[in-house]
């Protein structure tokens, strides 16, 4: 079952009885080609403009999706608190059982090994000790528990935007994909606030970059919904972000939510929304909305 625009749950039958006859024309060759290249030049924008800022820490917003926590427990909010978490590549076998598209995506994911992440403990515990006495209930750990790996969500920037590997990081964990415990919203951009606020009292002198991965619509491309998102992001308007409804935010496109939370805690800077990307699929409109941006 698929997120309609209609914020509710529909077959690919239903959807495609329903679709815009023009979506066809998002999928000939040259339009998919042309998408793709505009993908990379985003991506790689994105590279050179963390390249040029050579962050000492990176704060990495992102969702944990059956990665490092299960139903063992799956916090609202979490932050790691150790010095370093490993990205644990997929076997032999769990690649064949991939659909091919995501297999051959895989390595901006993980690693074809083990890799150490660095921490950096020192800030995680000074955010998770901040964040508590700004009332929000956060979730510290310290051991990553055997068999678990490091979310593509914080693997990403490493992989795909070249992060050094020196550079340590500070994984902040919103669950965005399981209820009942998904923060709404508006919790989030003020979750944003919050972090920041954190980052800024932090006795240290360094130079911390936010970046959040995920998002925006999918699996059903919701251009309207997206360019709300992003006039909210560009206009740093918290209203617009934080009126967005739980059941807007299901599925894949509730990685908006990582998206909110940077935009609480970069609101001081701003932003610039590189290019936006409809990355229609079928004619039924499924897909991905592919948006990237920055705050200076």
């Amino acid at each position: 079952m698929l997120l309609g625009k209609d914020a509710r749950y529909h077959s690919y039958d239903e959807l495609l009885a329903q679709a815009d006859p023009a979506i066809e024309q998002e999928l000939a060759p040259a339009v998919w080609d042309s998408k793709y290249q505009r993908c990379q030049q985003a991506i790689e924008a994105l590279t050179a403009r963390l390249d040029k800022a050579r962050p000492d820490i990176a704060v990495v917003i992102g969702d944990d999706q059956r990665e490092m926590f299960k139903d063992d427990g799956t916090p609202a909010f979490a932050c790691f608190t150790g010095t370093e978490l490993v990205d644990l590549p997929p076997s032999g076998e769990a690649l064949e059982r991939m659909p091919k598209g995501i297999r051959a995506a895989s390595w901006a994911a993980h690693g074809d090994r083990p890799a150490d992440h660095v921490v950096a403990s020192d800030l995680s515990a000074h955010i998770a000790e901040q964040l508590a006495r700004d009332d929000f209930d956060l979730t510290v750990f310290t051991k990553q528990p055997p068999g678990r790996t490091l979310g593509h969500a914080f693997t990403f920037p490493r992989y795909r935007l070249g992060l050094p590997p020196g550079t340590p990081i500070v994984p902040v964990f919103v669950n965005t994909y399981y209820p009942p415990n998904v923060p709404s919203a508006a919790r989030c951009y003020e979750f944003g606030r919050a972090l920041r606020r954190a980052v800024e009292s932090w006795p240290t002198q360094a130079k911390v970059a936010v970046i959040a991965s995920g998002g925006l619509s999918h699996f059903v491309v919701d251009e309207e919904l997206d360019h709300r998102v992003l006039d909210g992001i560009a206009g740093r308007d918290a209203g617009i972000l934080g009126s967005l409804s739980r059941d807007q935010l299901r599925s894949g496109t509730s990685e908006i939510l990582n998206w909110i939370v940077a935009a609480g805690a970069l609101e001081s800077l701003a932003p610039t929304v590189l290019d936006y990307v409809p990355g229609y699929r079928t004619p039924a409109g499924t897909g991905a909305g592919m948006a990237f941006a920055r705050w200076d």
